[in-house]
């Protein structure tokens, strides 16, 4: 049967099976990266678990104290955000599944894998989301695409929930794999939870549906951001001279969000692509270079996982009316805590001026300060 990333997933294989009579005789044995995952993945994952989930949680706390959003750029913010949670959620199985094998049984294993692609998937779309929001809030600005029925029907307050249903239906179409062949097997003296395709598939299904998830993923967010935000910047060259530093501020936030996307999540599904194209056409024949590629890709989907931590800093904190948002939080947080505390001094005072007369009635030389 064929086994998605691979005969094994990247960091799950001992053994590789892809070798050269000529240079390596033998068997791949892989049991120095099994050991490295299982101290830098838990590592990694521990830190974006941590960073992520104080950032995101204050996004979706933020928003859940408003009665209702007011904005479509609030709606995919928050969607966001539960998205990024719920992958963040995810992370402490598989630092647990690389420290000591999956020990969760079956459904577990299922459910969490379908969970880590429909939310890393989710994630990525609501990204080309609010590039699209962006675009079309500079273009009301300037007059323009009026009739837009993209603009109109679907990226508006009232229908913003359309959007968000779209894209976790995609989300969840693409993770239904992992929900049905997900299963957990022993290898190399562990428990391993992977993906086993039927024989039915063959290789050409798994590499559809890897490909279908670099699209989705990766492709097509990508392409809808540089599109939308290279139109902002030239709508944003065409301000007055007056105008300048708010301009290049703007621009300067737009080059950090595309670079940050390009940086994190380029060189993972790069090395996927590498990857799908050695399961049907075995590029890889050396155990070194195997080896080398099973390190790489931990190392690179750690990275891309990061994005899930700068989210809320790249969308959500440099925003205006999050900011405001957070702000009104804040004074009605600080209030309430002002009432507690003035209502904690009223009742000790209350009680020390009871015992202050009644004292000096008993005794008058009992001082009514020191009680």
């Amino acid at each position: 049967m064929d086994m998605s990333e691979g005969d094994y997933d990247y960091y799950h294989d001992n053994i590789s099976f892809n070798f050269s009579y000529d240079d390596y005789p033998t068997l791949c044995e892989k049991a120095d990266i099994r050991s490295f995952a299982g101290y830098f993945l838990p590592i990694m994952y521990a830190l974006c678990l941590v960073v992520g989930l104080a950032g995101n949680a204050l996004v979706v706390i933020v928003y859940a104290y408003q009665k209702r959003l007011k904005t479509t750029m609030d709606a995919f913010l928050t969607h966001l955000a539960v998205a990024d949670l719920l992958l963040l959620f995810m992370l402490p199985f598989w630092a647990s599944d690389a420290r000591r094998g999956w020990e969760l049984g079956l459904v577990v294993c299922k459910v969490v894998s379908a969970c880590y692609t429909v939310n890393f998937t989710c994630c990525m779309l609501l990204l080309a989301c609010i590039s699209l929001d962006r675009h079309f809030a500079i273009a009301r600005a300037q007059g323009k695409d009026q009739g837009s029925w993209l603009q109109k029907r679907m990226f508006c307050r009232r229908h913003c929930w359309k959007v968000c249903f779209v894209v976790w239906a995609t989300a969840f179409m693409l993770g239904l794999p992992d929900l049905v062949l997900s299963e957990v097997r022993w290898a190399s003296n562990r428990s391993v939870c992977l993906a086993v395709y039927p024989p039915s598939m063959g290789r050409g299904g798994k590499a559809a549906l890897e490909i279908a998830e670099v699209l989705l993923g990766f492709l097509i967010p990508l392409l809808v951001m540089v599109i939308c935000y290279w139109s902002m910047a030239r709508a944003l060259k065409g301000l007055p001279v007056e105008s300048r530093g708010q301009k290049w501020k703007a621009l300067r936030v737009l080059l950090i969000v595309v670079g940050v996307f390009v940086v994190t999540q380029l060189p993972y599904n790069v090395l996927k692509v590498y990857r799908m194209m050695d399961s049907v056409y075995a590029f890889v024949t050396h155990c070194g270079t195997s080896k080398v590629l099973d390190k790489v890709t931990q190392v690179t989907k750690s990275l891309a996982l990061t994005h899930c931590c700068l989210n809320p800093i790249l969308y959500a904190f440099v925003g205006s009316s999050f900011r405001q948002h957070l702000t009104k939080l804040a004074k009605r947080f600080g209030e309430r805590r002002r009432k507690r505390r003035t209502k904690r001094k009223e009742i000790p005072a209350e009680e020390g001026m009871e015992m202050s007369f009644n004292s000096l009635s008993a005794s008058q030389a009992t001082n009514t300060f020191s009680i």
